[in-house]
């Protein structure tokens, strides 16, 4: 049966040497680059939530405007969903650092354009652009990753980029907050930053695509057709969009989890936010310290995030509630870069844009449908911790599915006789 076939084994090889130097003011540059590019998607998700209210008094007289103001935030999301699979195939044909630049700047026009728009139809209209460049810059950087580092090394910076995107949603959400204050519009103002990155970009990115056909040229070889690891990509994308929605369920819904509990006060709630998000850097610092092939740790990590929940799903007070919400994050922060460090290991050169789209749409696919499954399961349960208990209940048999999976690669002839 194919559910009882296990993901082909990610092996991380450092045998390969790196066609980009990995020290030095260049490399450090653009690391740096491809850092600050990554982020750019998390702006777009979390800036103008703060001043979601505002906007929401601005068009109050619109029909709809309640259920339509909150799509300025999320639809960028849903954009990059359904479009990074298209700019993958883009990246591969076009080439990466082309498009990634080409992104960049059409994201600041994107981004900006409502400071100058007086129709919510239209705002909306320019924030799914907003989500069609994000596609774009998102699978172009961490294409570009995969191109430039192989082996531990891009086992580390694909956690960095974790790192750089968890930290960065706490810090956009807090300057989209004070630049907020200032009227609705102001926030929009810092989409306008990627028009400082794309030079930065353009000096410090080498394009990968002209080296590898240089040195093909060079040695005479002809690269040989074959076919896209569909099945590969399949599994692991599938198990990429379920592990968005357990990665998502903490930022999205704490929050309301804390409300449930009589907490209030937004202090509270911020700083129980930003401790669970700092687990999750911490939970991608280690999964780059620890440096094995990513596959053997999916199911402990899938059972450290399980256990979160359930710690949550007990929990009667706050202090348990944000105990169990360090525990899953800690399980997240390691979640993702081991996602896409076993993806991005299935993938040659020529695949590796296409691949990375379906990936990054997987994953986004489900940030997006995260809050709507809860949303439907608490209508069904009765409660949102009812919800997250059985999240957590369907992470911990993912978990054991892996494991078992894995056992049976282990063990074919004694699976074969069974």
């Amino acid at each position: 049966m194919p559910a009882s076939v296990p993901l082909p084994s990610a092996v991380i090889d450092d045998s390969a040497p790196p066609p980009v130097s990995v020290s030095g003011p260049a490399h450090l540059l653009r690391v740096t680059a491809l850092m600050a590019g990554s982020c750019l998607p998390v702006l777009g998700a979390v800036l103008i939530a703060p001043v979601l209210p505002k906007m929401q008094d601005h068009f109050a007289s619109i029909p709809g405007a309640k259920a339509l103001v909150p799509l300025a935030l999320t639809v960028p999301a849903l954009a990059l969903a359904l479009l990074a699979p298209f700019a993958g195939v883009i990246v591969d044909r076009l080439g990466r650092k082309r498009l990634l630049l080409v992104a960049t700047v059409l994201y600041a026009l994107f981004g900006t354009a409502p400071l100058w728009l007086d129709s919510l139809g239209a705002i909306i209209a320019s924030r799914a652009l907003v989500g069609v460049a994000e596609a774009a810059i998102m699978t172009c950087c961490t294409t570009l990753i995969g191109d430039y580092y192989s082996g531990h090394r891009r086992v580390k910076y694909l956690a960095l980029q974790t790192m750089c995107a968890s930290a960065s949603a706490t810090a956009f959400f807090v300057l989209g907050g004070a630049a907020g204050a200032a009227g609705w519009r102001v926030p929009f103002w810092v989409y306008a930053v990627s028009l400082l990155l794309a030079p930065v970009l353009a000096l410090a990115l080498p394009s990968p695509a002209v080296r590898e056909a240089t040195k093909r040229a060079t040695e005479g070889v002809r690269p040989a057709r074959r076919p896209f690891p569909w099945r590969q990509m399949a599994g692991i994308c599938a198990l990429t969009f379920f592990g968005a929605m357990v990665f998502y369920t903490v930022p999205v819904e704490m929050a309301y989890l804390l409300d449930g509990l009589g907490v209030e006060n937004t202090g509270v709630i911020g700083l129980a936010t930003a401790v669970a998000s700092a687990a999750t850097v911490a939970g991608a610092i280690t999964f780059a310290r620890l440096k094995r092939s990513p596959d053997p740790m999916l199911p402990t990590v899938f059972a450290i995030c399980a256990a979160g929940f359930g710690v949550m799903f007990l929990a009667g007070g706050v202090p348990l509630l944000v105990i169990g919400a360090v525990i899953n994050c800690l399980g997240t922060g390691m979640l993702l870069p081991a996602l896409l460090t076993s993806a991005m290991s299935r993938l040659e050169y020529e695949d590796r844009g296409r691949g990375t789209g379906l990936w990054t749409a997987a994953f986004f696919g489900g940030a997006f449908v995260c809050p709507l499954v809860l949303l439907a399961v608490e209508s069904a349960v009765g409660t949102l911790v009812g919800a997250v208990g059985l999240l957590g209940l369907a992470t911990a048999a993912v978990a054991l599915g892996l494991l078992v999976a894995r056992w049976r690669a282990w063990n074919p002839a004694r699976t074969a006789s069974a």
